[in-house]
């Protein structure tokens, strides 16, 4: 017989089913007091389960209304109510008309990299307004990703969701949810935690792109075996989008990027948009934001250029955002939490006040010096000259990851902060890989001073950045500019001391 047209609760009249998982049936519903369509989800109950896994099994259900109804975001499935339906427990929820990501990508379908990434940046805000209040999802999938026709994406079946804290509900020996899915501390019988749900997204991302699963076997043990152990297959479409996915699904949980990190990296690569649109990236790796002479931009120097950029005849630096798909991606959020630890905080980096008279060139360095700039610096042995104009010149490491570049302001206006200020502005709104680490008013050889940190994302890696200001009003002004993979920070940081320390004006 039919449930269609059945009257559940004495308010929700069942239409149509449109869902069938493990745990439950999802109608579409009435609700005849407020005239307005929901979700139903009712119970499944198989018959060979026990009075005890019975009440167990009905607790789960009730525990993800609880748990759902805490959860209150755009992105996560609102419920309204918990009734009862000849004694099983029902969840009533808003009513989203969409597919889900497990429809579209069925049959080896994909999606683009930067869709893909628009689709996690909505799982993850999801995923984030969660973990805020203390629930773990435990079982994100396509599946349990609602696309909707306006562009919503939805995060919904909170059925295994557990509260921090709360007990788990399962028996020894039982693992819930999709073993596809589900992390290697999982697998493996510890205890789940938030970036759990981070390793299921980088499970549900490569499904999405690379069109199979990561770890798929031929039997569900051999699955988790894999799960636990072995690599992921390694992925050809993934793009801008695979550093990411490698780092989510690192097998310890503590090598995985944040969920704000996610987010963050997720929101650079989903912005990446046809050259049409924006200007074509540069062939280096990872250019940051570009400033423009006048108001053509300029050439990437060092390939990992930041908010550094030409200032000549008084311009202030304002960013070009230039291609965003080349700030994809964030293995190297992984990378950050270490990086910001090892940096340099207080009045260490470039607040120091060496005197005029310069150090020795270092063991290591050579001394080089630049006419137009009327400047000399130390450099380390191997690096060249990979660019110069009239108001600044670069030297970079050998592969081009790492550079320091020295600019000049001539006439100087009356503090470098202002510009700084005005090119950090411009770069939280087109970069928001973008974070500073400070802004710091100093001095430099007894003139008014800045110290600028910050770092960015480039196309494979996280990049660190500090920019030191110093001049005159009415004089010159020099910048000494260095920018390099904040996995290396602690081995390239000394070159910007050295150099600091080392920098020398030839007067005219």
């Amino acid at each position: 017989m039919s449930d269609e047209g059945r009257l559940v609760a004495g308010r929700y009249r069942l239409v149509e089913r449109v869902g069938r998982g493990g745990m439950g049936t999802v109608w579409r519903a009435e609700d005849v007091q407020l005239a307005r369509q929901v979700a139903l989800k009712r119970l499944h109950t198989p018959p060979h389960l026990s009075a005890a896994e019975i009440t167990t099994l009905y607790e789960r259900i009730r525990r993800e209304a609880r748990s759902a109804a805490r959860v209150v975001h755009p992105n996560v499935v609102v419920v309204h109510d918990v009734v009862d339906d000849d004694g099983q427990p029902c969840i009533v929820m808003e009513y989203v008309p969409a597919g889900t990501l497990g429809d579209v990508l069925a049959d080896g379908r994909t999606l683009p990299p930067a869709e893909a990434a628009r689709v996690g940046l909505g799982v993850i805000t999801a995923v984030r307004a969660a973990h805020a209040v203390g629930v773990l999802h435990r079982d994100i999938k396509p599946g349990n990703v609602l696309l909707g026709a306006d562009g919503r994406i939805v995060l919904t079946d909170f059925g295994i969701a557990q509260t921090a804290g709360s007990s788990t509900l399962t028996q020894t020996g039982e693992m819930i949810g999709s073993i596809d899915f589900m992390a290697p501390e999982r697998v493996r019988g510890q205890k789940p935690g938030p970036a759990s749900d981070l390793w299921s997204l980088g499970a549900t991302l490569y499904q999405a792109v690379e069109g199979r699963l990561p770890y798929r076997r031929d039997t569900a043990m051999e699955t988790a075996y894999a799960v636990a152990v072995d690599p992921p297959a390694p992925m050809r479409q993934a793009g801008s989008l695979g550093p990411l996915i490698d780092a989510l699904l690192a097998k310890d949980a503590e090598h995985r990027p944040t969920a704000e990190q996610t987010e963050q990296a997720l929101r650079v690569i989903a912005a990446e948009v046809p050259p049409t649109v924006r200007p074509a990236p540069a062939a280096s790796e990872g250019v940051p934001p570009v400033a423009p002479k006048a108001t053509r931009p300029l050439r990437p120097a060092p390939p990992e250029r930041s908010a550094r950029g030409s200032r000549r005849n008084r311009k202030r630096r304002v960013l070009v955002p230039a291609a965003v798909a080349l700030a994809a991606a964030a293995v190297a959020a992984t990378l950050f939490a270490a990086s910001d630890r090892a940096g340099h905080n207080g009045a260490d980096a470039g607040t120091s006040t060496p005197s005029a008279t310069p150090s020795p060139v270092p063991a290591g360095d050579h001394l080089v010096g630049d006419a137009q700039l009327g400047v000399s610096l130390p450099v380390p042995d191997g690096w060249k000259k990979k660019g110069s104009s009239d108001d600044e010149v670069t030297y970079a490491a050998p592969g081009g990851l790492a550079g320091i570049t020295i600019g000049m302001v001539d006439p100087a206006g009356r503090n470098p902060g202002g510009h700084f200020k005005d090119t950090e502005a411009n770069t939280k709104v087109n970069y928001p890989s973008y974070r500073r680490l400070r802004m710091q008013d100093t001095t430099f050889r007894g003139q008014a001073a800045v110290v600028w940190e910050f770092t960015f994302h480039g196309r494979a890696r996280l990049f660190r950045a500090i920019d030191l200001g110093y001049g005159t009003a009415g004089g010159r002004e020099y910048d000494i500019y260095l920018s390099a993979p904040a996995a290396g920070w602690d081995t390239y940081r000394p070159v910007f001391d050295a150099v600091r320390d080392g920098f020398t004006e030839q007067r005219r």
